[in-house]
């Protein structure tokens, strides 16, 4: 690639040799002005004035035309001069994110190529700085006679320099927005959004310039002599009266070329929708804690009751089995009383059959005279 201009990117005290190489190329069809009746080519010559004759490239300078028509020469000499330090220099003034910069300054965009093999270092180290800041940085130029706004960014390994507009260059869009006021209802929204989001993304690569691959067909057709391609009908919609039926047709359009032939579903239905089932798994969700939580009362309240009866069981035994344990004691008592008091009577005759003796008679109670 050619390049246009020739200088050095200033970054602080590092300086970059560089060029300056056209970014992009029109693919346009550009015609010639002939003349109508004998096919022949119109051109522009280039006549000076006052010798009324035709003057070559090399001839013409530049020269600047004062209020009262004197015209003083300009040579690039003279603008070799220019009191400024971006003649033949890209100085960076600042470093910015990417989104401080309005796309309404942006204008044509350039390469910056290295010059001369000692500005790769500091041509690589300015490109990963702006990458790893992602950011961008501001400069000014000269070019084409004139000061410049610029900013560099990276596209892929390279350097890329775009011209940008000055502010001042920037006109205010006053008067273009409609003056009346309109209300937009959230329904017109909503089906708005829907057809955003059916028309959905698109792979900018895939889109090609159809007007001019037409324009090389009717040429063609033309310097073949054979029949002219028949334009298409244009659409006959006529006005639209009804602005949420035409958005709600646009809708089924987009989805049915998209082989989707569902109605038309606005983001406000899915949200009610969205909302709706959120409302019933929430509603389930509660009676499932709510019988849960029962469930468990109800546990709680069993394991009570036993903790209870079983308290109540190790404290005080029923009256029915005390009673019993009561007559159990009671007997045996009386069988050990019985069984001592024999045991005592069969001691004392084995004792009174050894020795022979009677045991002495027992005394009769005296009788009581009555007074």
């Amino acid at each position: 690639m050619r390049s246009i201009w020739n200088g050095a990117i200033s970054f602080g005290l590092v300086s970059i040799p560089v060029k300056l190489v056209n970014a992009t190329e029109s693919h346009s069809i550009s015609f010639r002005q002939i003349h109508s009746e004998d096919n022949g080519r119109i051109r522009y010559r280039k006549v000076c004035e006052l010798d009324d004759r035709e003057v070559s490239t090399e001839e013409i300078g530049k020269g600047y035309e004062d209020a009262d028509g004197t015209v003083i020469p300009i040579t690039d000499e003279d603008l070799a001069h220019l009191p400024i330090p971006t003649t033949r220099t890209i100085e960076i003034v600042a470093f910015v994110p990417a989104d401080r910069i309005d796309p309404l300054q942006m204008g044509t965009p350039y390469y910056l190529a290295v010059g001369a093999a000692p500005a790769a270092k500091p041509y690589t180290l300015l490109r990963e700085a702006l990458r790893r800041g992602d950011r961008v940085a501001v400069a000014k130029y000269a070019l084409r006679g004139r000061e410049r706004l610029g900013m560099l960014r990276v596209v892929g390994d390279a350097l890329t320099l775009h011209g940008l507009l000055w502010p001042d260059e920037v006109r205010a869009p006053e008067g273009v927005a409609p003056d009346e006021k309109v209300t937009v209802r959230a329904k017109e929204l909503d089906l708005a959004d829907a057809l955003m989001d059916t028309l959905g993304d698109v792979d900018l690569d895939d889109l090609h310039d159809e007007y001019r691959a037409a324009l090389e067909e009717v040429i063609a057709a033309k310097a073949a002599g054979e029949a002219l391609p028949e334009a298409p009908e244009p659409d006959s919609g006529g006005k639209v009266l009804d602005l949420m039926a035409a958005l709600e047709n646009s809708v089924r359009a987009a989805r049915a070329s998209r082989g989707d032939g569902k109605a038309p579903e606005t983001r406000a239905t899915q949200a009610k929708t969205t909302a709706k089932t959120t409302a019933k798994k929430t509603t389930e969700t509660k009676a499932t804690a709510k019988k849960t939580t029962e469930t468990k009362a109800t546990a709680k309240k069993t394991a009570e009751t036993k903790a209870g009866e079983k308290k109540a069981g190790e404290r005080k035994p029923p009256a029915r089995k005390t009673a019993q344990r009561s007559a159990q004691k009671s007997a045996q008592k009386s069988a050990q009383k019985s069984a001592q008091g024999s045991a005592r009577k069969t001691a004392a005759a084995q004792e009174e059959r050894k020795s022979g003796r009677k045991p002495p008679a027992k005394k009769a109670a005296p009788r009581k005279t009555p007074a």
